[in-house]
């Protein structure tokens, strides 16, 4: 069995909260430049080069790479041979938010009492945690920081399982182009297909942190990717919402067997600042 310190959860949950809002991944760079190369629209390719200057400079100035620095979606793969001591889990991963929020000078946006007074709690706590068990004696932590403007976006319904795949096609097009320049495109689509509702929410959200662009290893699903992203790409949309080819930088479709009765789809849109760190330890 494995001992795993909750001082060390904290810290490592401060550290990534801040690495995941100053450093825009790799593979999104390199998507966003794919994406101006290919970008028809002259203002469309403006908004990229303002996109990419702005992650220049959040990465060498160590700020913000937006104003919004989101709800902290903390995602976690917990070994099943890993045992944690010294603190609760949870209250170690909120810590970790607090420190990680107040060191990097990160914009606290979560509110109490949601359809009321809406208080805000000022430390960005608490954070919206999804634990996996796993094989293992390692804990993986993935910060995910979420925006508002990409969140308010998403979309959840429950086709008749004969509207199939056209049905889905016709539903995740129909959302991004509705979405419009809501979520700061070119965006990320982050697609769940099955399950329960809640199943196909989580799966969604969870399919924007694999490498952009990255196909899915089930060939039926990956040619899905490929024909709704060339869809979500004819919509005009564009970069910033100001029209031009590259509405999406990718489209990712995460599977889950369904009820005989139901054809859940789930869509989680993530902006250009697809922000997610992390880390095993």
């Amino acid at each position: 069995m494995k001992e795993i310190k909750a001082k060390d959860v904290t810290a490592t949950v401060a550290r990534l909260c801040k690495e995941a809002n100053f450093f825009l991944g790799e593979d999104v760079l390199a998507a966003l430049k794919k994406a101006r190369e290919e970008e028809e629209s002259p203002v469309g390719r403006q908004i990229l080069d303002q996109i990419l200057e702005n992650a220049d400079i959040a990465a060498k100035e160590e700020m913000p790479l937006c104003q919004d620095c989101g709800l902290a979606i903390v995602f976690l793969e917990i070994g099943q041979d890993v045992h944690i001591t010294g603190g609760d889990l949870y209250e170690a991963i909120d810590e970790g938010v607090r420190q990680g929020y107040s060191e990097g000078y990160l914009r606290k946006s979560a509110v109490d009492q949601p359809f009321s007074a809406r208080v805000n709690t000022k430390d960005n706590t608490p954070s919206i945690i999804h634990s996996e068990i796993v094989p293992g004696d390692k804990l993986k932590i993935i910060v995910a920081p979420k925006g508002g403007g990409s969140e308010n976006m998403s979309r959840f319904t429950v086709l008749k399982p004969a509207q199939g795949r056209q049905g889905v096609i016709d539903f995740v097009v129909s959302a991004v182009e509705e979405a419009g320049s809501n979520p700061c495109p070119p965006t990320i689509v982050g697609i769940g297909i099955g399950g329960s509702a809640e199943k196909a929410m989580i799966l969604a959200k969870k399919a924007l942190l694999r490498t952009v662009g990255e196909p899915s290893p089930d060939m039926e699903v990956a040619v899905l990717e490929n024909e709704l992203l060339r869809r979500i790409n004819t919509t005009g949309v564009g970069p910033g919402g100001v029209g031009g080819r590259i509405t999406s930088l990718a489209v990712h479709v995460e599977t889950y067997p369904a009820h005989i009765a139901s054809l859940p789809v789930a869509v989680n849109l993530q902006c250009h600042s697809a922000r997610h760190k992390e880390a095993d330890l």
